[in-house]
């Protein structure tokens, strides 16, 4: 006795030549493709031309429609260090950095262990607490920048470094913790258990198991945190003066009423920029990672 069993068509896997056939792309991902490269395109191409003209001169800058095979010098970059002019630009840079540099720090030593009550440890109504940290961001800069400035003056702490520390710090806080909540949440609760039994601190579980962890949120939080605090300029320009002048501010120097030196302009642009591209490009790793965290479940 014999029986036939259905079995469900196969389906081939080589060709009529017996090789091996080869999954076809979507026409939908091509396309995403060819899109996303003509965004990346259009926010490239403003960087290199500001590039390109600081390496122009003045009068070759200023031409119209622009000279593109024009001469190459570095007038532009003498001028903005000062050659023959006697500025020096080294003070506002040193100032940029400090103030960045520094209340991203303290932004970091602050925001995980508050993301680490809200999330890993939840506090009663943390709803609430997050949205009062969101509205902190609500209020314009210049709504608060005379009562800012009238303490500032009162204090003695006009044009002091150590207050635009501590005006980033608050100014940054708020999304330092938003982020790092988020990649809190995604800590497996059985290695804090773990660490628990162990008889391991609040301290020695945040430094040897949460950070460790999360560490691509880290460095996607305070690369921002690093950007924001570099790129301020209205409290900057508003409480500094000569001493802890920053380098936005500075910047700002290089449009006179004599007109605008486009190619020196672009020289210093590209300059105070270089930290933020030379930062981002050495974390784009741990950035997309961070990023993403979370995103996939």
């Amino acid at each position: 006795m014999s029986s036939i069993t259905d079995v469900a068509p196969v389906p081939a896997t080589r060709t009529a030549q017996g090789e091996p056939r080869r999954a076809r792309k979507p026409r939908s991902g091509a396309l995403l493709g060819v899109a996303a490269w003509l965004i990346g395109f259009l926010f490239v191409v403003p960087v290199l031309w500001m590039v390109l003209t600081s390496f122009h001169s003045e009068e070759d800058a200023a031409t119209n429609p622009p000279s593109l095979f024009a001469p190459l010098t570095v007038d532009g970059y003498r001028e903005f260090f000062g050659v023959g002019t006697g500025t020096n630009p080294w003070p506002s840079l040193a100032n940029s950095m400090t103030a960045s540099v520094v209340s991203t720090v303290i932004v970091l030593l602050l925001a995980i262990p508050a993301a680490y009550a809200l999330s890993i440890k939840p506090v009663r109504k943390w709803t609430d607490v997050m949205f009062f940290f969101l509205s902190t961001r609500m209020l314009p800069i210049v709504a608060g920048l005379l009562p800012i400035y009238l303490f500032a003056q009162f204090t003695g702490l006009l044009d002091n470094i150590w207050l635009l520390i501590v005006l980033y710090t608050a100014m940054n806080l708020p999304i330092a913790v938003w982020m790092m909540r988020s990649f809190l949440a995604e800590v497996p609760v059985e290695m804090l258990e773990a660490a628990s039994m162990d008889g391991a601190s609040l301290v020695r579980t945040l430094r040897s198991v949460v950070a460790p962890v999360v560490l691509p949120g880290i460095a996607a939080t305070s690369l921002i945190c690093f950007i924001f605090s570099w790129n301020e300029l209205l409290l900057a320009r508003t409480l500094t003066g000569t001493v802890a002048q920053t380098a936005p501010v500075y910047l700002t120097g290089f449009v006179t009423s004599q007109g605008l030196f486009l190619a020196q302009v672009c020289a210093a642009a590209f300059v105070v920029s270089l930290p933020v591209l030379i930062a981002g490009f050495a974390a784009q790793d741990k950035l997309v990672q961070g990023l993403s965290l979370g995103a996939v479940k």
